[in-house]
């Protein structure tokens, strides 16, 4: 469904563009970008119906299990009244708003449906999105999260940890597998992920590490290698290097063999230059340079005008905005990404859009880099599960080197 929402409203902006005699050529990238916003939006609703159902399921379950339930079905197993309710420990927030809206709350283990594996949470990874989620803004996004409340209390979607259970159809994880991946509501004790959004841990990282790999790094991943293609030689300049995002481009883009300049405050200089950047540029003392000298400017700052990224750039270069923390409360950063993505139809340089989608090959392909010694995930801090505000509060702090995380279990 999410698939056909965005193909149906991409296919008539291309009508529309057809009709006005725009090149085809410019027409594409500006029909991707409303492609992939409209399947964010259908996905988001799409995955809150699941957790629905998910939750309503297990109602259902706990109705079987009262003998008193005339609608129990014979077909469904029937849980003991003497079994105990399995609760665990998770971060909620009943509410949109600051980090005092978090509480440390117990809630019902939950059970993992046919395709999925439980895990026991070591770490969770956290991140600009949990902000955003958190708060409710931009204002925009709650179409799918919830209108005046949350649909789903517990934050959360990067993990790591161990395989606790699995369902049914589940072949390639067992019990006592170490793995990291994505799912949702991984701000506790216990989360469910489905089994292609799932790798085993390399065994060279710990949980904290791995908990950092599956939104921050496939992000980087997707934004170097599908959408800039970075080639071997390329200059590439990350902006936001010192985050969590931008740390894995750094280490990454270095991977594919770009020369890599970072751009950073100056507390965070020696950190990015240890993360293996070719070049590093202090803002605060040195202006971006206006000679065209790179081939691909990935900017996951979010807050520099799109005239004085574009004199940096190469005159066939492309330009990736992968974040955004400016803009008005109702669309935030997505105003200045989709003002991009239009003013491309008209340029010889290519500005595009990143979309943070954790899809199984790139998770994959991230893996299997990590096997291998050259990519390390740069963890800055942890946080007990317990200290979830402080945790969140720093990560908008701007002093944050590297990724931010949550010790769940030891």
């Amino acid at each position: 469904m999410e698939y056909i929402v965005g193909i149906t409203l991409a296919l008539i902006f291309c009508g529309a563009a057809a009709g006005l005699g725009m090149d085809r050529d410019r027409v594409f990238y500006p029909a991707v970008a409303i492609a992939v916003t409209s399947y964010y939006l259908a996905f988001a609703v799409a995955d809150g119906r699941h957790e629905l159902r998910r939750d309503r399921g297990g109602a259902r379950g706990r109705a079987h299990a009262d003998p008193r339930s005339r609608r129990a079905s014979s077909a469904e197993p029937r849980i003991p009244m003497s079994a105990p309710v399995m609760l665990m420990k998770a971060v909620v927030r009943p509410e949109y708003g600051d980090t005092g809206v978090l509480r440390i709350k117990r809630l019902e283990r939950p059970v993992p449906q046919k395709d999925e594996v439980l895990i026991r949470v070591m770490a969770a990874g956290l991140d600009r999105g949990q902000w955003h989620l958190m708060t409710g803004r931009p204002y925009a996004m709650r179409l799918a999260t919830g209108l005046t409340q949350p649909k789903q209390q517990v934050l959360g979607m990067d993990v790591s940890g161990v395989v606790e259970a699995v369902g049914a159809e589940v072949t390639r994880f067992k019990i006592g597998d170490a793995v990291f991946g994505a799912s949702s509501r991984t701000f506790a004790e216990f989360t469910c992920a489905r089994e292609d959004q799932l790798c085993a841990k390399p065994e060279r990282l710990s949980f904290e590490q791995a908990a950092t790999a599956a939104i921050s790094g496939v992000t980087a991943l997707i934004g170097l290698r599908d959408v800039a293609k970075v080639k071997p030689g390329q200059s590439v300049c990350v902006i936001g290097a010192g985050g969590g995002v931008g740390s894995w481009a750094v280490q990454l883009a270095r991977h594919f063999g770009a020369h890599v300049t970072a751009v950073c405050s100056t507390s965070k200089v020696e950190f990015v230059r240890a993360l293996g950047a070719t070049s590093v540029i202090d803002y605060t003392k040195v202006p971006l340079p206006t000679d065209g000298r790179f081939d691909v400017i990935l900017d996951f700052a979010g807050n520099r005008p799109l005239s004085v990224l574009r004199k940096a750039l190469a005159p066939q270069g492309t330009l990736v905005l992968g974040g955004g923390e400016d803009g008005d409360r109702f669309v935030g950063g997505m105003g200045r990404t989709l003002r991009a993505v239009l003013w491309s139809m008209f340029l010889k340089q290519r500005l595009a859009m990143l979309a943070g989608f954790v899809k199984p090959e790139p998770l994959q392909a991230l893996a299997h880099i990590l096997d291998q010694p050259g990519v390390t995930p740069a963890v800055g801090r942890t946080f007990p599960l317990e200290e979830a505000a402080d945790g969140m509060r720093a990560l908008v702090s701007n002093r944050v080197l590297g990724k931010l995380v949550l010790r769940v279990a030891t």
